[in-house]
């Protein structure tokens, strides 16, 4: 048999829900503010896998304008019944802030949950179903006797109560299209707390439940609760929590927990979670949090276990006997040649791209029109993809001519609003065009930081580039396409864009991107035309400049 390495899906895929249909495997997973909503990847060996979709794609099913940073989608569930793909999710309007405590103050949310469905996983999904605003994390359990039910986390905003106040269930009518019938709490959870993302499950006449607990930092875990009855209180797992890194440190994947799983066609039972890739020196996910996976097993005492009997997370597992099924590499240099944005890349909450950018207004290029700050939950021009390696290069060729200094554009490395490392030109009275870094630092006493301006001659296209090697950032132009790189100061601190970085109880659940952006605070909309992208994944270089790399 072969080896799967983790993490299967790299860079910021969170929340994971897996599904088989037939000899097709499918994670869903939380994309958040960033649109279009929920990332699917495709597989036929749990080996290999590819981006296939993102199915929250119009106005009428997600629209995310104003959602703060970290909220939008979350945890959705992806299943599959009837001849229908069900996907189940979150979009979070307020998040309020998190107390495990809760002594004093009120934590308040507004967290409202849908239900879409299609025929093919990569068709058109339909208009959401409303369900509830109880919680979030909602799952859909499909009976062997034909009949729904949604289990989410109830949240209590209330002072001197537990917000993660336990999981309820509640029957779907599908052909009502609504919820129907009473509430049932049935698992109240653990010591540990934030108890949270459930998926219900039946085997050999019990039914399962798993949640993610400890919170999603260094503490989170998986557990796993069973019952007879559905609707009854959920026995505890004798070992508690069935896969978690909250003891071992020394374990290269971290902060494993909110977990799903399937079986194969052998029947095989494959567990997927989410997970953290800290950097060794700073100890901070500047990947987000990943999707892992681990082969377990059914007991005698029919209870899962992990296969290898630790109960921790690895780096390789066996993979089941399947035929290897590897898919093209995705390309590293994107030319804009086509008239839809290539499917690596997303932008911000606004289910009205055409506001923001256009691949037609000029052939081969991706125009950006100047909208707000950078930083905005509403209009903001920015389109990127996600950082998946710890070392990377990247670069862009843009034509910008701004006249004032409202207007900017360039290369940006961003995790959110309070974090990011700016590349950027505009213009003003004393030094014409020029270009400089503006950096949003969520760690310092002074968090927004700029270089000294550098006068760039106007009339020509700029290239812009960065280097990433773990938590080192270095950026670089030249102007014109053949002129040699200048390095601007640095290194600059990586590592910020992360969840790490960030005051306790904030909402940071994404990860870092890289990509492109247009402001233009005036008002008049002066676009920015860029020629290509180029993300090329490598290993760490100690000097990244040099002529030998």
């Amino acid at each position: 048999m072969g080896l799967i390495r983790n993490p299967i899906l790299r860079g910021f895929n969170p929340d994971p829900s897996i599904v088989r249909v037939g000899d097709d495997y499918y994670i869903a997973t939380s994309t958040f503010e960033w649109f279009p909503g929920v990332q699917i990847h495709h597989s036929r060996d749990l080996i290999h896998w590819r981006l296939l979709s993102r199915p929250l794609n119009r106005p009428s099913q997600l629209n995310m304008l104003g959602d703060p940073d970290s909220c939008g989608v979350w945890a959705p569930c992806l299943s599959y019944a009837d001849g229908l793909f069900w996907l189940i999710y979150t979009d979070v309007k307020r998040y309020g802030r998190t107390t495990q405590g809760a002594s004093a103050g009120a934590s308040l949310r507004d967290t409202h949950n849908y239900l879409v469905t299609c025929p093919t996983i990569d068709g058109d999904w339909s208009d959401p179903v409303y369900l509830n605003s109880s919680g979030f994390d909602p799952s859909l359990f499909h009976d062997e006797d034909g009949r729904k039910y949604l289990v989410n986390l109830r949240w209590d905003h209330r002072p001197g109560f537990n917000r993660f106040s336990g999981i309820v269930l509640q029957e779907y009518s599908h052909s009502e299209r609504r919820l129907i019938g009473p509430i049932h709490l049935i698992f109240r959870g653990t010591e540990i707390g934030f108890t949270e993302a459930p998926h219900l499950y039946k085997r050999n006449g019990f039914y399962y439940l798993i949640t993610a607990e400890g919170g999603t930092g260094w503490g989170h875990a998986v557990t796993m609760a069973r019952s007879r009855e559905l609707t009854a209180m959920y026995e505890l797992h004798p070992d508690k929590y069935v896969l978690t890194s909250r003891y071992r440190p020394d374990v290269e994947l971290q902060r494993a927990g909110h977990a799903d799983f399937v079986e194969t066609q052998a029947g095989e039972p494959y567990m997927v979670y989410l997970c953290g890739r800290p950097l060794r020196n700073r100890g901070r996910c500047t990947l987000g949090r990943e999707t892992g996976i681990q082969r377990m097993v059914w007991c005698d005492d029919d209870w899962m276990r992990t296969a290898d009997g630790t109960g921790v997370p690895s780096v390789e597992v066996t993979a089941p006997d399947l035929p290897e099924h590897p898919f093209p590499a995705a390309p590293e240099h994107e030319d804009f040649d086509g008239p839809v944005l290539p499917l690596d890349f997303q932008w911000l909450r606004s289910p009205f791209p055409e506001e923001l950018f256009s691949l037609t207004d000029r052939p081969g290029y991706l125009r950006l029109y100047g909208r707000e700050t950078i930083g905005s939950v509403f209009r903001q021009s920015l389109v990127a993809r996600r950082q998946q390696s710890h070392c990377y290069s990247a670069e862009t060729l843009m034509e910008f001519e701004p006249d004032a200094f409202q207007q900017m554009a360039g290369l940006v490395c961003y995790y959110n609003s309070s974090k990011f490392h700016y590349l950027f030109v505009s213009y003003d009275a004393e030094h014409g065009k020029h270009i400089r870094v503006m950096s949003c630092l969520p760690d310092q006493v002074q968090s927004d930081i700029f270089s000294a301006p550098v006068p760039v001659s106007p009339g020509a296209p700029i290239g812009l580039r960065v280097e990433v090697d773990f938590e080192r950032l270095y950026f670089a132009y030249r102007v014109g396409t053949a002129g040699a790189w200048i390095r601007l100061s640095g290194p600059l601190d990586a590592s910020i864009l992360s969840d790490e970085a960030a005051a306790p109880g904030t909402p940071n659940f994404t990860g870092a991107f890289v990509g492109m952006c247009c402001q233009d605070v005036g008002g008049t909309r002066r676009h920015a035309d860029f020629d290509y992208f180029e993300y090329r994944e490598r290993a760490y270089l100690a000097d990244p400049f040099s002529k030998r790399s």
